[in-house]
């Protein structure tokens, strides 16, 4: 089966693509014995217009249902056209499972409620007449989990076989939000960190650092020193000491978060040396939790990994533990997120549960997600009772150096 993974992150960038072709290799006691060959990847970024009425539309600012129903349209529409160019580009698939674009995730005393993902699915299955999975998150929610992260299922079964038995590894993806699962320690354990590249993008934008967007290379945060006031005050914030499983997003670590901390030290501080500070801030905050964890191996993923400020620092602040690119787990690093919501969708389609509670908190685990048919009946391949083991190979690389989640 050719499942397409589509998503969007917390940078609100565009949109990931990856192809994948999953197959049975044999069923255990255990469940199927599952290889995915990557046949394509692909990063296409937002209209500049659609972004720019995207990030005006996001917390703490606020909006209109008007401006809500618009944006699912036209995220809709420009999901369809990604989903379109990546299945012409292997020739058709089977399905497709879309993450959409997270406008929302609301956290009350520590405990998810709910989340909005936008990017309505039906056109995506008018677009490419294969069934669509959608609205992932939710399910996860309603059985008391976080809802993320939900890329867990993935670093676990890619993780299992990577270090010695009663060893310890982890995966980290630095998209907006960081966030890790760690494996070998027990059960399965994954959560949100705290802000990878969220504030330093927000500074960056807000003050035209750079016409991307971003901080290429980390080449801002290298001509900057660290405020070391300011950085206590950011990392005094108590999110960081609730235990795990949590979850966080753009609705704590906005603009205005930073804006407000920056006031409150009463001076200026250079552009440079801001985003130097919260650079750091990621630094810390990533290593404090890795290093407690007792990883032997951490595979990092997702934008933050091309910043050579913040993977200098994570190798400089954990010493002893190797620090590697999800590619060597056969994941490639930019497009590991949309390979994740293509085994979702296999997963949906299989009836296989695609929660690990211990990562999100949920009760039992639980099959993900709603199903838009396609252009025919829909037509649901026999159940399996779970993946034993999951091997990638033939992995598919973007061209573009920057993961868009």
């Amino acid at each position: 089966m050719r499942v397409l993974g589509l998503q969007s992150g917390t940078s609100h960038d565009g949109i990931d693509a990856a192809v994948v072709e999953f197959r049975v290799d044999g069923v255990g006691p255990h469940g199927a014995v599952l290889r995915g060959t990557v046949l394509h990847t692909a990063e296409t970024p937002y209209a500049p217009e659609l972004r720019a009425r995207l990030v005006a539309a996001l917390p703490p600012v606020g909006t209109t249902l008007a401006e809500v129903c618009e944006l699912d349209t036209l995220i809709g529409q420009a999901f369809a056209e990604a989903a379109a160019a990546a299945a012409d580009a292997v020739g058709g698939v089977d399905a497709v499972c879309s993450h959409g674009q997270t406008v929302f995730h609301w956290i009350e005393e520590g405990r998810a409620r709910g989340t909005l993902q936008i990017g309505q699915p039906a056109w995506i299955a008018e677009r490419t007449g294969a069934p669509v999975v959608s609205d992932v998150r939710i399910r996860d929610i309603a059985a008391g989990g976080q809802g993320a992260p939900l890329v867990s299922l993935l670093d676990d079964l890619l993780l299992r076989n990577a270090v010695a038995e009663g060893g310890v590894a982890a995966a980290l993806n630095l998209g907006g939000i960081a966030n890790v699962t760690v494996v070998g320690s027990g059960p399965v354990l994954g959560y949100d960190i705290g802000p990878a590249n969220a504030l330093i993008d927000a500074v960056i934008q807000d003050r035209g650092l750079d016409e991307r967007g971003y901080d290429a290379d980390g080449r801002i945060a290298a001509a900057g020193r660290v405020d070391e006031g300011l950085l206590a005050a950011l990392l005094d914030d108590p999110y960081y000491a609730l235990p795990a499983p949590k979850s966080t997003g753009k609705e704590h670590f906005h603009l205005a978060y930073v804006r407000e901390h920056v006031a409150a030290q009463g001076r200026g501080i250079a552009d440079a040396d801001l985003v130097r500070t919260l650079t750091e801030l990621t630094v810390r905050t990533v290593a404090r939790d890795i290093a407690a964890r007792g990883a032997a191996l951490l595979a990092v993923s997702g934008g933050g990994a091309h910043n050579r400020v913040v993977m200098d620092g994570l190798r400089a602040a954990l010493d002893g533990i190797e620090v590697v690119s999800a590619d060597a787990l056969g994941a490639p690093a930019d497009a590991k997120e949309a390979i994740l919501f293509a085994l979702i969708g296999w997963c949906t389609l299989h009836g296989v549960p695609a929660v690990l509670p211990g990562a999100t908190g949920a009760t039992a685990p639980r099959i993900l997600g709603t199903i838009t048919p396609g252009s025919g009946p829909l037509r649901l391949p026999e159940p399996v009772a779970g993946i034993a083991s999951l091997t990638l190979d033939g992995s598919a690389h973007s061209a573009d150096p920057r993961a868009l989640g």
